[in-house]
C-alpha cells in the first residue's frame, strides 16, 4: 500500500512540475541560465513536496520534518500559482482571439502584446503567490484566543458563565510538531477554562512516529474536566482506536458514541461525544448509542468533529453542538467552497433546533499556511437565554 501511495504521488507531482515548467519557463521565452535555475528550482520543490505528502507515514518526521514544511508551503504556492495563472491564461486567450477577428494585418501588433501580457502575468503572479503564502505561513503560526459567548435556551442556570475550551485540527506531523501543542496547552492553561474538549483531527501520522508530539496534552487541565472525540485524521494514518488510547494515557477523556455527566452546583447537563462522520467500521458514529438511556429533559452538549452531523443532532433534540474539521476553509478562496459539504463553515450558527459553534481550529492541514481564515483556541463562555 504503501508503495502505491508513494507511485501515486510521485507521478501526480510529476505532473503538476512538467506544467508548471511548460507555463512558467517555456511560455515566458525565459532563456538561458535562468531557465535551468528555475527547472531544477522546480524539480527540488517536487521532491520537498512529495516528502511533505509521505512525512508521517512513508517517512519519520524526526528527520523530514524540515524538508516536509518547504514542501507543504510550496503546495500552497501552487495553489495560488495555478489560480493566477489561469487567470493570466483566460486574457492571452482573450488577445488571441481578438487577434484573429482584427485580421492578419494588426494580428502581428496582438500577439507582441498577448506575449508581454503573458510574460509581465506572470511575473506578477509569481510574485503575489509567494507574498501570500509568505503571509499565510505567518499567519498559521499564531493561533490566537478568541473569545465568544454561546446563549442557548434550556441549559441549566448554574452552567451560566462556565467557560468552555475548544481544541481542534492540529494537525500535528508533516510541517508541525511538540512546539504547537506545548503553545496551545500553555495558551489554554493561561485561560483557566472549567470544561475544555477537543474535537479532534489532532495528528496527520501514526502513533508510532507522532505520538510523542502531543505530549504536552497531559498538562491540559480543568476542575471540570478534559474530554474528546475522534476527527476523521485520526483513522487515515492509524487504527483511530489507537489515538484515542493514546489520548486516555495523557489523561483525555474520549467519548467514543458515549455519554458522561457534568455537573454544577446540583444541576446535570449531559455531554456526548460521536466519532467522525467518516470513520471507518468499527467506529461509526452512532449518536443513537451515545444518547440511549439519558433523561430526556436533559440538556445536551454534543461534541463532533463535523458540522456536518449537526442535522441528526437536531433531530435527536441536542440543544448544543461544537465542531471543527473546516478550518474556517484555511486559505482563500477554498472558505467558498466549504459550505458545499457543510451546513456551517465557523463561528456561532443555527442547524435546525440545535445551535452549533465551529472552530476554525489551532493547526492546519497539509500546507502550514492560512489564508483569511485565522487558527483559533476558541474560549466559549455558556449562558442561558
Amino acid at each position: 500500500m504503501a508503495i502505491i501511495m508513494a507511485a501515486v504521488l510521485a507521478l501526480l507531482l510529476g505532473l503538476i512540475t512538467f506544467g508548471l515548467h511548460r507555463r512558467l519557463v517555456r511560455a515566458t521565452g525565459l532563456k538561458r541560465p535562468w531557465s535551468v535555475v528555475a527547472d531544477t528550482t522546480l524539480v527540488v520543490l517536487a521532491v520537498l513536496a512529495f516528502i511533505g505528502l509521505g512525512t508521517g507515514r512513508l517517512f519519520d518526521p524526526g528527520w523530514a520534518r524540515a524538508p516536509a514544511f518547504v514542501g507543504l508551503v510550496w503546495g500552497a504556492t501552487v495553489v495560488y500559482l495555478v489560480l493566477g495563472l489561469l487567470a493570466v491564461g483566460l486574457i492571452s486567450v482573450v488577445l488571441r482571439l481578438v487577434g484573429r477577428v482584427r485580421g492578419a494585418d494588426r494580428r502581428a501588433g496582438v500577439d507582441i502584446l498577448r506575449r508581454r501580457t503573458v510574460q509581465i502575468g506572470t511575473a506578477v503572479v509569481v510574485v503575489a503567490s509567494v507574498a501570500t503564502v509568505g503571509y499565510g505561513v505567518v499567519e498559521a503560526a499564531r493561533p490566537q484566543v478568541t473569545h465568544t459567548e454561546v446563549a442557548v435556551p434550556d441549559l441549566p442556570e448554574q452552567f451560566g458563565g462556565i467557560r468552555v475550551a475548544l481544541i481542534s485540527d492540529l494537525h500535528v506531523g508533516p510541517a508541525r510538531g511538540r512546539g504547537l501543542v506545548q503553545q496551545v496547552v500553555d495558551d489554554v492553561n493561561a485561560q483557566e477554562p472549567d470544561l475544555v474538549l477537543i474535537a479532534g483531527d489532532l495528528t496527520d501520522g501514526t502513533v508510532a512516529q507522532v505520538g510523542d508530539d502531543l505530549a504536552p496534552l497531559a498538562e491540559l487541565s480543568a476542575p471540570l474536566g478534559v474530554f474528546g472525540v475522534s476527527g476523521n485524521h485520526e483513522f487515515y494514518f492509524d487504527d483511530g482506536g489507537a489515538w484515542l488510547d493514546e489520548w486516555e494515557r495523557l489523561g483525555i477523556s474520549t467519548l467514543r458514541n458515549e455519554r458522561t455527566e457534568i455537573t454544577v452546583d446540583g444541576a446535570t447537563i449531559d455531554l456526548a461525544g460521536v466519532h467522525d462522520e467518516t470513520a471507518p467500521a468499527p467506529y461509526e458514529p452512532d449518536l443513537e448509542a451515545a444518547l440511549a438511556g439519558r433523561d430526556q429533559d436533559r440538556f445536551v452538549l454534543l461534541l463532533a468533529h463535523e458540522p456536518l452531523q449537526a442535522p441528526e443532532a437536531s433531530d435527536a433534540g441536542v440543544e448544543l453542538q461544537f465542531s471543527g474539521h473546516t478550518h474556517g476553509g484555511q486559505m482563500w478562496p477554498i472558505m467558498y467552497l466549504v459550505p458545499l459539504q457543510q451546513p456551517t463553515v465557523q463561528g456561532l450558527d443555527q442547524v435546525g433546533d440545535t445551535t452549533i459553534f465551529t472552530t476554525r481550529g489551532a493547526g492546519a492541514w497539509g500546507p502550514p499556511v492560512r489564508v483569511a481564515a485565522p487558527p483559533e483556541i476558541s474560549m466559549l463562555t455558556l449562558q442561558s437565554r
